[in-house]
């Protein structure tokens, strides 16, 4: 079958090709955050994926449609634009995802779209196609949509009880950033969504895996302290299940297009900073920012923290406490849960010993305390060289 786009006819492999395409730079269907943008995943498509259950599994990412009625400054689909405009009906979208997950290909699907004339009509075929996977394919597995800006409430209501996950892409931290760069879409109309999110979550009605966001980093003046309390909002007062966070790069013939790209480094530090939210304990106001409002690009936000706390510093290993290991550079979560089932053993007597429960010891030791003995002066030769030589003063504030 052949579909006449404009002057230009695509089979239905070069529509896959060109909706698949358009999906890369919606990263809340759980992708690895940067991979879009290092290289082209196998297929264009199929895209590696982290499981809400931190399992991994490849996903279906596309698009539904790529016609799109705003007129956003940063995107390749907005009005206007040249390009090649395509869209599926729903059930060329079930053909397409029970073909790849027939052959082993894709275990979920995350399905977005641009605002093809309404959201209504565009919304509705977007829960079709869910609802066909679910009811008459009977299929159980993973499946994210993206609720469109507009969508009505009934709409919303269907998605959480067809979808594994949803997610409601805000794009800037406060409406005067998100007018800058997308000023058809309404800040406060998106904020909506997210308390309708959480009255329809206290009458028990959610996603398994619950909702998300997307935030466009750099593509207007915001800052990351702006956009961390944005975050943190959602996180404690709408119980957000995480954020993502898209490097502003420039799309040619857009109002953008000779904008600078931001730094991938600042998204990486976002990222860190979030994940200290969600689950390191930290809060927002503890984190540390430059006198711009941003994250230091050249260490991450939790070393920054230690720098500026040493007062906390050195934590005694075979005394901590769970949430006093956490703050400690080079352990995270896992490594600290280790090192507890470990104390209840047997007290550590060497760095050594750290290093196989998976603990950086060349960041952690100089916060360490080993019987009473920095852990530092146990480190051996090659994880002193290894260690990174960082001037810590110019994070001190």
């Amino acid at each position: 079958m052949r579909y006449k786009i404009g002057m230009k006819n695509l089979t239905f492999d070069e529509k896959v090709e060109v909706l698949g395409k358009a999906a890369q730079y919606d990263l809340c269907g759980a992708c690895f955050a940067q991979e879009p943008r290092r290289r082209k995943p196998g297929g264009g498509w199929i895209y590696p994926a982290v499981f809400p259950n931190g399992k991994k599994a490849n996903l279906l990412k596309i698009l539904l449609s790529n016609h799109c009625s705003h007129n956003c400054y940063y995107c390749s689909n907005r009005e206007g634009r040249l390009g090649v405009r395509s869209r599926f009906t729903a059930e060329e979208l079930v053909r397409l995802f029970l073909l790849l997950h027939q052959q082993k290909r894709v275990r979920g699907l995350f399905l977005s779209s641009a605002l093809d004339r309404n959201p209504y009509r565009t919304m509705e075929e977007m829960l079709k196609t869910a609802d066909l996977l679910r009811r008459q394919h009977r299929f159980g597995g993973y499946i994210h949509l993206k609720i469109l800006p507009e969508s009505p409430s009934d709409y919303i209501e269907e998605a959480l009880r067809l979808a594994t996950r949803v997610s409601v892409n805000i794009e800037a931290p406060t409406p005067e950033h998100l007018r800058s760069i997308a000023p058809q879409k309404d800040f406060a109309r998106i904020w909506s969504q997210f308390v309708l999110l959480r009255e329809y979550a206290r009458k028990g009605l959610k996603a398994a895996a619950g909702f998300t966001t997307q935030l466009v980093v750099g593509g207007s003046k915001e800052n990351d302290r702006q956009i961390i309390e944005t975050i943190a909002g959602l996180y404690r007062e709408y119980g957000m299940a995480r954020a993502y966070y898209s490097a502003f790069q420039p799309v040619d013939r857009t109002p953008l297009a000779e904008k600078q790209g931001e730094s991938t480094w600042r998204e990486h530090r976002l990222y860190q900073a979030d994940f200290l939210l969600r689950k390191y304990g930290f809060q927002p106001e503890e984190l540390i920012f430059d006198q711009g409002g941003n994250l230091f690009l050249k260490t991450d936000p939790k070393k920054v923290w230690a720098i500026n706390h040493p007062e906390f510093f050195p934590v005694e290993i075979n005394r901590a406490t769970y949430q006093e290991l956490l703050r400690v550079p080079g352990i995270g979560p896992v490594s600290a849960k280790k090192i507890l089932t470990t104390q209840r053993l047997a007290p550590f007597r060497e760095a050594e010993s750290l290093r196989k429960l998976g603990v950086r010891t060349g960041v952690a030791a100089s916060y360490l305390l080993i019987n009473g003995k920095r852990a530092s002066g146990q480190l051996s030769l090659f994880e002193k060289r290894r260690a990174p030589a960082t001037s810590d003063e110019s994070f001190v504030v």
